[in-house]
């Protein structure tokens, strides 16, 4: 029988796996994220088909759930959910060059997701050194 500190760690091995399983593209995108209660411009800088990591030195908690407007350029503009998958909280000392918050798309619709992966799509050929 396991106990409750092996299952929480076997949760976060697996929300770390989950997190890495698609493919992350480095990018510089301005990002509208509102809130029940608040409105945050930040930049995204890295996407993948499940989620973005939003640069912030204000990050919201962990399960608040957004709306995310971002235009990625040569791109029609997504309005898309997500929730606050984790946090990477300023640290006092100074020492933590990407603070910021992981969120996860939530709630994508078939046709917003089929957009969103063609996006990808298109920076990794446009990346591909070959």
């Amino acid at each position: 029988m396991s106990s409750k500190n092996d299952r929480a760690a076997e949760a976060v091995d697996e929300s770390v796996a989950e997190r890495r399983t698609f493919d992350r593209f480095d990018v510089e995108w301005a990002v509208d994220c509102v809130a029940s209660d608040t409105f945050l411009f930040a930049s995204i800088t890295n996407i993948s088909a499940m989620g973005i990591f939003v640069r912030t030195v204000d990050p919201l908690k962990t399960g608040t759930r957004l709306l995310l407007t971002f235009a990625p350029p040569g791109a029609q503009g997504f309005k898309l959910e997500g929730t606050v998958a984790w946090v990477n909280d300023v640290r006092p000392d100074g020492d933590n060059p990407n603070p910021g918050m992981g969120i996860r798309f939530i709630n994508l619709k078939l046709e917003e997701r089929e957009r969103l992966v063609e996006v990808i799509r298109t920076i990794a050929y446009l990346r591909d050194p070959n």
